[in-house]
């Protein structure tokens, strides 16, 4: 059985369809990125999985238990489903290492030396232990980053989602968020990444899914996808990335 299971949903905002129809399954340590153009549907996809969007219709299921609808406790449901944004979201007033141990001491019942221990050594682990003591304003983007994706694996998710991670970073600063997303995918962490990081995406990826119109319109392995794409559309979509330099 899949880890995650995705049944024909649907999102509207208003008029608007965002999701249409779209099917897609995750398997356990799986690696999963979603490419595609602006307004195809990535963010609004991973913000239905963590259910901080309702779906319009369809269902989607974790371990085959239905996580959309009534009746779903949605704060086991996001300790289970980490996901991390464009935007870092750390709160400013807190030191890092707040920030890091305030959800598992809340909803884990963890000890602050409990949470502290951890935090401490995934923040050595990304290289940021030295900076446990500062607030968010003193540290760059790229370590904000890494921070955000600390305090999302402190709740020991089963399934982390990141919505273009590097979206809002310098290129400098890009590549050490890559390398602590690389390193996960290594020690089998379940992803799903919607990225415009196409070299990463072929790098990391066990699967590519090409979202078109709020459906996924193509998948294969990063070889297929990026080598032998099959769709007239990921083909065109493709052919602009090389024209633009980001291929």
């Amino acid at each position: 059985m899949a880890l995650l299971e995705i049944d024909d949903i649907t999102k509207h905002y208003g008029t608007h369809q965002v999701l249409s129809g779209l099917s897609l399954s995750v398997n356990e340590h799986e690696v999963v990125c979603l490419i595609g153009p602006s307004g195809c549907g990535k963010s609004s996809l991973l913000r239905c999985i963590n259910r901080l969007e309702e779906t319009s219709s369809g269902e989607i299921r974790v371990h085959g238990e239905r996580i959309t609808g009534e009746g779903v406790d949605l704060d086991r449901l996001r300790r289970d489903i980490g996901i991390v944004f464009q935007a870092y979201n750390l709160f400013p007033h807190m030191t890092v290492l707040r920030n890091t141990i305030l959800a598992p001491m809340t909803l884990l019942g963890q000890s602050c030396a409990e949470a502290t221990d951890r935090a401490m050594a995934l923040l050595e682990r990304v290289g940021l232990a030295h900076k446990a003591h500062d607030y968010p304003d003193r540290l760059s983007g790229g370590q904000q980053q890494r921070v955000a994706i600390v305090r999302a694996l402190m709740m020991n998710p089963m399934l982390l989602l990141l919505d273009e991670i590097t979206s809002a970073l310098d290129p400098e600063l890009v590549a050490e968020v890559l390398d602590l997303v690389r390193d996960l995918a290594a020690g089998g962490m379940t992803m799903i990444l919607a990225t415009h990081e196409m070299g990463f995406a072929r790098e990391v990826s066990d699967r590519v899914c090409f979202l078109y119109q709020g459906q996924v319109h193509e998948e294969g392995t990063p070889a297929e996808i990026f080598g032998a794409p099959r769709q007239e559309k990921t083909r065109a979509f493709l052919r602009d990335l090389v024209k633009a330099g980001r291929l």
